[in-house]
């Protein structure tokens, strides 16, 4: 009964709207209360619902939507923002994928690959450590030169240290450091470059089932 009643209703506003004018906009929306209204003007407290627009017939013809609030609006930043780094970053691991299978035929074209890079960096850690033993054995000569000399020197007659020790021994010591630093670095690549092909052997396993 109440959807005949409401059938009629929008018969009777239809044939009301074609006589007053064709071209009025007839809108559909539902308040809060769950009621449906059909009307030519929305009042100010329903301007911000969704409506629908109907024709003549009362058929639905388009929407507007309402108007959304700031936290609505932040939260389709939001979501869209993720949805822009999930997409950037399928389009990377395509393009990984891409060179991983372009580059290799076979794990152990990876590990090949893998342990000469390895040993290459070794090797220059193995010549850095060569170098600091090196310069620790020379800063601890100097060291020793320089227990001779005040300010190292107990002795209350002994002489201010010369200008050119005492320059080495900074020089040495600075060297030591920049070594140190070098060889700290040299092994932070290689666990680097290490993890770095064992993740490219595992993804090449994924995509090829081997």
């Amino acid at each position: 009964m109440k959807n005949q009643l409401t059938l009629l209703a929008l018969g009777s506003l239809l044939l009301g709207m074609t006589q007053v004018s064709a071209q009025q906009t007839l809108y559909r929306w539902v308040d809060d209360e769950g009621l449906v209204h059909y009307s030519d003007r929305v009042p100010p407290a329903d301007a911000n619902r969704e409506l629908e627009i109907l024709n003549d017939h009362g058929v639905t013809v388009g929407h507007v939507d309402r108007a959304a609030s700031d936290e609505e609006v932040a939260e389709r930043v939001r979501v869209a923002a993720l949805e822009e780094a999930e997409q950037d970053k399928a389009r990377e691991q395509a393009e990984q994928d891409r060179v991983l299978l372009a580059t290799y035929l076979s794990v152990e074209e990876i590990e090949r690959l893998r342990d000469q890079r390895l040993d290459l960096l070794e090797a220059q850690s193995n010549v850095t450590e060569q170098y600091l033993n090196n310069l620790t054995q020379r800063l601890s000569e100097l060291q020793q030169d320089a227990d001779r000399f005040k300010p190292y020197s107990e002795d209350p007659d002994a002489l201010a240290i010369p200008e050119n020790l005492e320059l080495d021994i900074t020089g040495t010591a600075g060297s030591i450091e920049l070594y140190e630093e070098t060889l700290r670095n040299s092994r932070i690549q290689q666990q680097s470059l290490a993890e770095t092909f064992a993740s490219d052997i595992r993804r090449f396993q994924q995509l090829t089932g081997t």
